[in-house]
């Protein structure tokens, strides 16, 4: 059994390397930064403030929070697409910031991993989530390069506004994962860090493939 956890900053590449990885090796793929997009559309549906901790706690003690074969689900409804909605994205770094959040989706998030092999991406797997994951890898690019992919990915012009207003969102959200009290975004001590900024998908891919599989047989070598 083996679990890779792939973390970095937004844009680097992560939901997509994740998603790539585990297929090439036939594993099982969870996207945990969609885990808390779920919570932060559930807050909006249901009108509870993404900063108040006691409504958040009452919110996930009857929210189920799950995935499928169409991605996230909550409470057993696919929300895949409404989950990568700008209110939805702002809502979720706030509710991110709350001890009580967290500590619910990382007991999900364990569970599914005891489960058997998987590949689960975020930005404090390496560090709090799987802390003893056999594979641990930190992905980073360079801010405009993170900006030219959040573009095509959002399917925006690559034109100056645009990139200045997403260097500017980007910029936010660093400054909100990694100087967040609680599980903020910092590369493991015994992780891989792979500047992806001159890398094709495939190479990331095929780079983190090579590092599992090394993983494997040192254990199976007993090393």
């Amino acid at each position: 059994m083996i679990a890779i956890a792939i973390d970095g900053p937004a844009g680097a590449g992560k939901s997509f390397v994740a998603r790539s990885v585990a297929a090439a090796l036939g594993l099982r793929y969870i996207d945990t930064g969609a885990m808390y997009r779920a919570v932060a559309l559930a807050a909006i549906e249901e009108g509870v403030d993404p900063d108040d901790a006691e409504q958040l706690g009452d919110l996930m003690s009857r929210s189920r929070i799950g995935f499928a074969d169409v991605g996230v689900t909550l409470n057993g409804a696919p929300v895949e697409e409404r989950i990568r909605e700008r209110d939805v994205t702002d809502a979720a770094a706030r509710v991110a910031r709350h001890q009580v959040v967290r500590d619910a989706l990382v007991a999900v998030q364990r569970a599914a991993a005891a489960e058997g092999d998987v590949v689960m991406e975020g930005r404090d797997i390496g560090t709090a989530v799987l802390p003893g994951a056999e594979v641990k890898v930190f992905l980073t690019a360079s801010l405009d390069e993170r900006v030219r992919r959040r573009a095509r990915q959002l399917g925006l012009p690559q034109d100056a506004a645009t990139a200045c207003r997403l260097q500017d969102d980007i910029r936010e959200r660093d400054e909100a994962d990694s100087g967040r009290a609680i599980s903020p975004l910092v590369q493991a001590d015994d992780a891989v860090a792979i500047d992806t900024t001159a890398m094709s998908p495939d190479q990331v891919v095929e780079r983190i493939c090579e590092i599992a599989q090394g993983a494997v047989m040192r254990g199976e070598d007993g090393n």
